[in-house]
């Protein structure tokens, strides 16, 4: 019987994953020694050595069955192994084993079972494989109803996914809108969406601005008016013109076609993540020194 304070002076020592420990020191009788070469053996502690590393490079993709559909974002250190038939795999793999699931969660994501083992021992096994840092941040798993119809697209090779939902039109009108969202980078479906506090944060730094101008009290908020109109415009899908006819809004174009939004998940690698700043002789020396 493997003691769990053994599991965790093994994980400790070698920064490897709770079950990797587990089954290293099952697989030499508890030496912990042995285990952790057992770990290098298996390439898992130099995965978990690459844990610190920045992943900001990946992949956004998007897998639809019937009702049901998966977006994820997958990353990786570099836009390389982004590309990669291993990591294009292993993306792959999260999307059907997510989409035959109910989990919301990551953690709960993490626990899925694959012919490989969990998805967390799936991306240590790939990280080892692959020789770079991956990293699985984030994924929306939505069901959808009868009624309504999924919008996918996919932009510049998987840089950037938007899945929409919209009620009562077609899948074409609600590509369209993913295909809108891409592009125009909204953060939220509707003004209703966008939390109360934001919206006086920027009403606060709206009328600070129009003070400045000098502009009277009372002018500031009547132009402090006709700005956050202009800032709902920027962030909410509904209100920005629409790409196809720049005449009317996006939520004009899904009315006029019989629908309604009621999603919209939008997902763009590395989006808020520092990215690598490394030169590339920065890199020949670090490998020399290696």
């Amino acid at each position: 019987m493997i003691s769990a304070s053994l599991v965790k002076e093994l994980r400790e020592k070698t920064g490897a994953g709770m079950m990797d420990c587990k089954k290293a020191l099952e697989a030499t009788n508890g030496n912990i020694d042995e285990a952790a070469d057992w770990l290098r053996e298996q390439g898992i502690s130099k995965a978990a050595k690459k844990a610190d590393r920045i992943a900001a490079e990946g992949l956004a993709a998007i897998l639809v069955d019937g009702n049901d559909a998966v977006i994820l974002e997958m990353n990786a250190e570099t836009d390389f192994v982004a590309k990669n038939a291993e990591f294009t795999g292993l993306v792959d793999t999260l999307l059907k084993t997510i989409i035959k699931s109910d989990v919301q969660t990551l953690e709960e994501a993490l626990n899925l079972n694959t012919e490989d083992g969990t998805i967390e021992e799936l991306i240590t096994q790939k990280t080892a494989k692959i020789g770079e840092k991956l990293s699985f941040r984030r994924f929306s798993r939505i069901t959808k109803k009868d009624n309504e119809a999924f919008g996918e697209y996919i932009h510049m090779g998987g840089k950037i996914a938007v899945l929409t939902v919209v009620e009562d039109a077609s899948a074409e009108v609600a590509k369209d809108v993913a295909m809108h969202a891409a592009a125009m980078r909204p953060t939220y479906v509707a003004i209703e969406d966008v939390p109360a506090e934001e919206v006086q944060r920027e009403k606060e730094i709206l009328t600070e601005q129009a003070m400045n101008e000098g502009k009277p009290k009372e002018i500031a908020e009547k132009m402090v008016q006709g700005r956050i109109q202009k800032f709902y415009k920027e962030i909410c899908l509904e209100e920005q013109p629409f790409v196809k006819d720049s005449d009317i809004n996006v939520k004009t174009f899904v009315k006029n076609n019989g629908g309604k939004i009621t999603a919209m998940y939008r997902y763009e690698v590395g989006e808020g993540m520092q990215k690598r700043e490394e030169n590339f002789a920065e890199e020949v020396a670090k490998q020399m020194k290696a």
